[in-house]
């Protein structure tokens, strides 16, 4: 094999990668806009794909497409880890908690009704997972790509510490380490996916 058939054969290995992780990012953006489980598992097999396109032996490539492709499964593992968590949580839980009005959910005091037929005292739990999320996989997926695995030991412990008091009815507790399991699965997937290509 020539050196000039060499570079070409890199050059498509790397562009079907980067087309399938591009392709699974717009999946995760349109299941995170339209929250639809159907994008969410299009997205999952295009992370599923890209794996494996990477686990097969590859030619080298320029650290370019490294780069790129580091970018976009961190785009990824971002925008993608909410749908990944939601789907989870449907699946566990069969959509049993109410949505609450600032993305958290709503929990039952536990106070007996006033009166007959009359509904019992609720507040939200759980407020701001969004955002928690998004930041939690930003950076799980930063730390292992910046070669510092241990950080989620302590991205994990900042979480777990900032929702304790949070954690005391069965249904939160549940959702609270179902989605944060989801999340850092997906996190360490996506930063995996770039590990393995770059290797």
């Amino acid at each position: 094999m020539t050196i000039q058939s060499f570079q070409i054969l890199a050059t498509l290995y790397w562009m079907l990668l980067l087309l399938v992780t591009i392709g699974s990012l717009v999946c995760a953006v349109l299941a995170f806009r339209w929250r639809k489980q159907t994008f969410a598992i299009i997205s999952a097999g295009g992370l599923a794909g890209a794996l494996l396109i990477a686990a097969a032996p590859a030619p080298g490539g320029s650290d370019t497409f490294g780069v790129i492709l580091g970018l976009i499964a961190l785009a990824l593992a971002v925008v993608g880890g909410g749908p990944m968590a939601l789907l989870a949580l449907d699946f566990a839980t069969h959509d049993s908690a109410r949505p609450g009005q600032h993305g958290g959910i709503l929990v039952d005091d536990g106070a007996t009704p006033a009166a007959p037929g009359a509904a019992g005292a609720v507040h939200e739990v759980l407020r701001g997972g969004l955002m928690i999320g998004i930041l939690e996989r930003l950076a799980v997926a930063g730390a292992i790509l910046a070669g510092f695995p241990e950080a989620i030991a302590v991205v994990v412990a900042i979480k777990g510490v900032g929702r304790f008091t949070e954690l005391t009815e069965a249904e939160t507790r549940e959702r609270f380490i179902i989605g944060t399991f989801a999340s850092l699965i997906w996190a360490c997937a996506c930063a995996a996916l770039v590990k393995i290509a770059t290797s």
